[in-house]
């Protein structure tokens, strides 16, 4: 299928996707993927055959698209957004990856009720990052509904990440730093054990904005800090490993 050939609505555009040969239907009048989802997909120690992969929260489909160019396993997301699942299934049309990717309309939480428990190998999930308080919610049902935590918790996320794992499948997360000691407070109740943590930081000295967290099913207690990654260098442009995953290897000067 080729962008001639896929049906946008009202303001929906295709953008490419950088160093993949993919595209993805986006509208600014809902929320558009961001650098958090690119980490993430960069970040997940994935199975490169096999086994079975869930992205969570799975907005326009971001995830499901980056992380088909690193492996052949098959790949599902799951979002409860009406608009955005069909958007995500639109744009593994105009890619042609049907066979790879599937994309379900549903509430993460119940998902576990028509798949059964511990059948993925690997879970990636970008979820609200902002407890619902009820004063700065936006008008945007669906930029507020990717924002703020009103179809989903922290809690119910990992909850439902360890009902889906098997024992000995991984999660991996990115999440804001202010709510790394809820995150692992509420992995551990789960019995998901924190494997790997990485912080990412705006420039090397501002504190960091976002944390990417990988944890294992069943695990044993052991945690490794990565080294930071830093976005931007002194001069305000990328980084050289920003430069990487974004541009390839051609990206890096």
């Amino acid at each position: 299928m080729n962008q001639e050939e896929v049906m946008l609505h009202g303001s929906e555009r295709i953008d490419d996707l950088l160093t993949h040969e993919l595209g993805i239907i986006q509208s600014d009048e809902v929320f558009s993927f961001s650098m958090d989802a690119v980490l993430l997909a960069r970040f997940a120690n994935i199975p490169r055959r096999g086994g079975r992969i869930l992205d969570m929260c799975t907005g326009n489909g971001i995830i499901p698209l980056l992380l088909s160019t690193r492996c052949e396993a098959v790949i599902e997301g799951i979002e409860i957004q009406p608009r955005l699942a069909d958007m995500a299934r639109r744009s593994v049309a105009l890619n042609q990856l049907q066979e790879r990717i599937v994309i379900r309309e549903g509430d993460l939480r119940e998902l576990h009720r028509v798949t059964g428990h511990g059948v993925y190998d690997y879970i990636t999930v970008n979820p609200p990052y902002m407890p619902l308080n009820g004063s700065d919610i936006k008008l945007n049902p669906h930029q507020a509904i990717a924002r703020h935590e009103i179809h989903c918790t922290l809690e119910e996320v990992i909850q439902a990440g360890a009902r889906l794992l098997r024992s000995g499948g991984k999660l991996g997360m990115v999440h804001k730093p202010q709510r790394l000691a809820e995150m692992i407070s509420l992995m551990h109740k789960y019995r998901l054990e924190p494997k790997i943590i990485r912080l990412v930081h705006p420039r090397a000295h501002l504190e960091a904005n976002m944390v990417l967290i990988e944890c294992i099913r069943d695990g044993r207690p052991e945690v490794r800090l990565q080294p930071p990654l830093i976005v931007y260098d002194n001069q305000g442009n990328y980084c050289s490993e920003i430069m990487e995953i974004y541009y390839g290897s051609e990206g890096k000067s």
